[in-house]
């Protein structure tokens, strides 16, 4: 065995399975990183180096994987405080604050989520394609707060990545828009692309164009000149809930992209020192990858957001 690289040994579980399923199944390494493994000469089988991904191998037959130890992530690992709702060693579920940045990018290379995670979860981390990083497979925008869950393991990136890609992740946000909808209840339908007038914006484009987006919503408490409204995510795309709000003449309070401050708010913003979307993922529910279960999360309407409601006549909670 060389220098930095553990080995991953056992026999194959189940026979008439193509190679690198069988062997996803019987490491907990996802199937492209297996693949990647086998392009580089680290899997035998039965004793000899194979790179044949397509191979029905037999029940019982020997194999080695020669996996490298996971290369340092590019980002720095950074001692930001985490609000964890659930952690085990494949995943962990984490409560966002609004204001904190998911992913290192430009203008924001540190200070972020990632940079948090790195440091919380050191030494946990197996490799996301063969690099030490939490495996993001969702985000939400810097401004709103909630629930996030991200990947320590590739497999667990794999089969999350898999649950987002057919909508089958549970996701339900709380907003608070400017205005009442009408109907109160009701699914919003549009394409979401980048603005061909503002490319920093996303907007409603043709279909073919841009991606299938799907938001159902419903009224849950009328406010002063606003709404307390629950959004379903049938798709997660970017800033879809408040495109699709604003798309219907009821863009989030305090959204300074999608939406202008009624003057009927804008005192009461400013009092509150309110300044981000109204917008809350208070619901995160998906199977577990590793174990199989359904698993469900909440998160408590935050105080900034709870007092702005009460501010606006509702209960806030």
């Amino acid at each position: 065995m060389g220098l930095g690289e553990h080995v991953i040994e056992g026999t194959i579980p189940t026979g008439g399975l193509r190679l690198d399923r069988a062997l996803a199944d019987a490491s907990g390494l996802s199937r492209e990183r297996v693949k990647a493994l086998m392009d580089a000469g680290r899997v035998e089988l039965g004793g000899k180096v194979t790179g044949q991904a397509s191979l029905k191998p037999a029940e019982g037959m020997r194999f080695a994987i020669r996996v490298p130890e996971a290369a340092p992530a590019a980002a720095a690992a950074q001692d930001i405080p985490l609000n964890v709702v659930f952690e085990d060693a494949h995943l962990i579920v984490v409560d966002k604050p609004a204001g904190l940045v998911v992913h290192p990018a430009a203008g924001n290379l540190d200070g972020t989520l990632v940079n948090a995670l790195l440091h919380h979860c050191r030494g946990q981390l197996s490799g996301i394609g063969g690099v030490a990083r939490p495996g993001i497979v969702h985000r939400i925008d810097k401004d709103t707060s909630g629930l996030l869950v991200v990947a320590k393991t590739d497999a667990a990136h794999e089969g999350l990545a898999r649950q987002f890609a057919d909508h089958s992740i549970h996701r339900i946000y709380q907003a608070v828009t400017t205005g009442v909808p009408v109907p109160a209840a009701g699914t919003v339908r549009g394409a979401i692309g980048r603005s061909e007038r503002d490319r920093k914006k996303m907007a409603l484009v043709a279909d073919g164009r841009g991606k299938h987006a799907v938001t159902h919503y419903r009224t849950i408490e009328l406010l002063q000149g606003a709404a307390l409204v629950e959004c379903q995510l049938e798709t997660g795309r970017t800033h879809q809930v408040r495109v699709h709000l604003a798309s219907i003449g009821h863009a989030l309070v305090g959204d300074p992209v999608y939406g202008r401050t009624s003057p009927q708010h804008r005192p009461l913003l400013a009092r509150l020192g309110f300044r981000r979307q109204a917008l809350h993922a208070a619901e995160l529910g998906f199977i577990h990858p590793a174990s199989g279960d359904s698993v469900r999360f909440t998160s408590t309407t935050p105080v900034d957001l709870r007092t702005l409601i009460v501010e606006l006549g509702g209960r806030g909670g």
